[in-house]
C-alpha cells in the first residue's frame, strides 16, 4: 500500500521592506527660569542688594532698610519699633538717666541689682517714671 503524497505548500513571496522613516531630531530642552524670589534667612538682604526682585511676601527694595545695627528690616517695621520706643522706652531711660545724676552713681551699677546702689538707683527711676 502505498503512502499519499505530501501536499506541497507554496510560500507566497515577502513583502518587499518598507522605507524606513528618517528620524525626527529632538528639540533643545529650553533654559530653567531664574526665580526672581529669594528664599531663605538672607532673602531681604539680596532684595535690598538688589540681586533679586522681590521677597516671598512681596517686599521690594523700596520697602527696606538698613536699621543702626545693620540688619535689613522693613521701613514699616523700624517705624513700629521706633515708636513703641518713644511711647516707653525712651521715659524709662530718661528716668534711669536722671536717677543715676541725683544720687551720683558713675560706671557700671546694675538697675535693680543685689547691691544697695542698685536698689536705691531703681526706686528713684521708678519713682521718676510714674511722676
Amino acid at each position: 500500500m502505498a503512502l499519499p503524497m505530501k501536499k506541497t505548500v507554496i510560500k507566497k513571496a515577502m513583502k518587499a521592506p518598507m522605507k524606513a522613516k528618517a528620524m525626527k531630531s529632538m528639540k533643545a530642552m529650553k533654559k530653567k527660569a531664574v526665580s526672581k524670589i529669594p528664599r531663605g534667612k538672607l532673602a531681604k538682604m539680596v532684595v535690598f542688594k538688589g540681586r533679586k526682585e522681590k521677597t516671598s511676601t512681596g517686599l521690594q527694595k523700596a520697602h527696606l532698610m538698613k536699621n543702626k545695627r545693620g540688619k535689613v528690616v522693613t521701613k514699616k517695621q523700624h517705624a513700629i519699633g521706633a515708636a513703641l520706643f518713644k511711647k516707653t522706652g525712651q521715659r524709662w531711660l530718661e528716668a534711669c538717666m536722671t536717677a543715676r545724676k541725683e544720687l551720683g552713681v558713675k560706671g557700671f551699677c546694675a538697675i535693680g541689682g543685689k547691691s544697695a546702689q542698685g536698689k536705691a538707683l531703681y526706686a528713684k527711676a521708678k519713682s521718676l517714671y510714674a511722676a
